[in-house]
């Protein structure tokens, strides 16, 4: 055999080896940000635990309409059944934002593993282009044409090497394949599941305004009973005395420990609405006989993604929720001088946390008693309330 055809052939598969060995590596490095299958899991599992909570909440719901229980304790449970829901809402959204991540993550292992495959299918028609102009030589002929046994037992381990070579780029491009096709099915398998958690997320807001629109209808009911309402009225308002007491005793106790002095005026309009549809004092509820004295002033055209904010800098000191003021927030400025947040969607702080001025408390919403979402607002000063709409001038007035 031509000794040249034997060293043009190992050169034309010493420089595909080399080629092969210089291509980019299939490995991709995860982000900081980069999202596991074991994320996915989590807010599965987390989406499954507030299912149950929420079937729970409706049971509960049927047996308190079975046996006629207040309308305050069928509003607390819905008020509860909407919070469970809220929190499936963000889990559902935080969802699909990982499914976004990790389409991506996949979308870009796609795209290197393909480069790989195209790198290895080109430097193989290059090795065979190679062999092709130089003449193809079958392996046997490389051992029969061999002019002694010495040069055959040569030609033998080299073509042993030449087949070993070409059988690892026929399984590199088999197993690049696999690859593709398996990150290709990954691919669409997660487009599905973020297409079903889109669903989902729909299905859990009409959920949500469903629940919304039944306890409306609880509070609608309580105003349309002139007896029941009067209760209502006079409960309300003695719960709101007592906790007035409350919240101006740990105010006091805070401002002890702190050794802080309170300062008079000082604040912001607690949301971006400036639209006042109560103001503090005697107000008429439509019913004769149940008038209510208004501890703060109402603040309209919000919604149940409007964020209220502290009026002041100061403690939290309560962040609680009861049948009366729903999800609420106090916060103290020192011995006596707190503001308060009513019938909030959301909590955003809790007991201890300092929060600046202007830093988001809660969610306005329509927790507790409330005829639709707003933001109750009270100021109080040296233990006593005050209207609030002495330090807040710019205000539309809606009453």
């Amino acid at each position: 055999m031509d000794k040249r055809i034997l060293r043009g052939a190992l050169a034309a598969f010493c420089l595909f080896a080399l080629l092969l060995s210089d291509a980019a590596p299939l490995s991709v490095v995860p982000s900081a940000s980069a999202v596991t299958q074991a994320d996915i899991d989590a807010r599965q599992a987390e989406k499954k635990k507030l299912e149950a909570q929420k079937t729970e909440l409706q049971s509960q719901l049927k047996s308190l309409q079975k046996e006629k229980s207040s309308a305050l304790a069928q509003k607390t449970n819905l008020d509860t059944q909407i919070a469970v829901i809220r929190s499936e809402v963000a889990t559902v959204e935080e969802l699909i934002a990982q499914y976004e991540t990790l389409i991506a993550q996949t979308e870009a292992e796609i795209a290197d593993t393909q480069q790989k495959h195209d790198e290895q299918f080109a430097l193989f028609r290059a090795r065979v282009r190679a062999m092709e102009e130089r003449g193809t030589v079958s392996y046997w002929s490389v051992l029969f044409h061999s002019a002694d046994f010495s040069e055959m037992l040569a030609a033998m381990d080299f073509i042993g090497e030449i087949m070993a070579s070409d059988q690892r780029v026929i399984d590199d491009l088999k197993a690049t394949e696999e690859r593709l096709a398996a990150e290709q099915a990954e691919l669409e398998g997660h487009l599905a599941e973020q297409q079903a958690a889109r669903a989902e997320l729909a299905a859990r807001n009409a959920e949500l305004s469903e629940r919304r629109q039944a306890a409306q209808s609880i509070i609608t009911s309580l105003a349309a009973n002139e007896a029941e309402y009067k209760q209502l009225i006079a409960e309300k308002e003695a719960a709101a005395l007592k906790e007035q007491e409350e919240i101006q005793r740990l105010s006091r106790e805070l401002a002890a420990q702190q050794g802080g002095v309170a300062t008079k005026g000082g604040y912001i309009w607690p949301c971006s609405s400036h639209y006042v549809t109560s103001p503090l004092g005697s107000r008429y509820t439509g019913i004769k006989g149940a008038s209510t004295n208004h501890m703060g002033i109402d603040i309209g055209r919000v919604g149940y993604t409007t964020q209220a904010v502290a009026a002041k800098a100061g403690t939290v000191i309560i962040s609680s929720y009861n049948q009366y003021r729903g999800n609420y927030v106090v916060v103290s400025h020192g011995s006596g001088n707190t503001t308060t947040y009513q019938h909030l969607s959301k909590r955003s702080v809790n007991v201890g946390d300092f929060v600046a001025q202007g830093q988001v408390v809660g969610i306005t919403g329509a927790t507790g008693v409330s005829s639709g979402p707003h933001l109750h607002f009270e100021i109080s000063e040296n233990g006593q309330i005050v209207n609030p709409l002495n330090y807040l001038t710019d205000y539309i007035k809606g009453w």
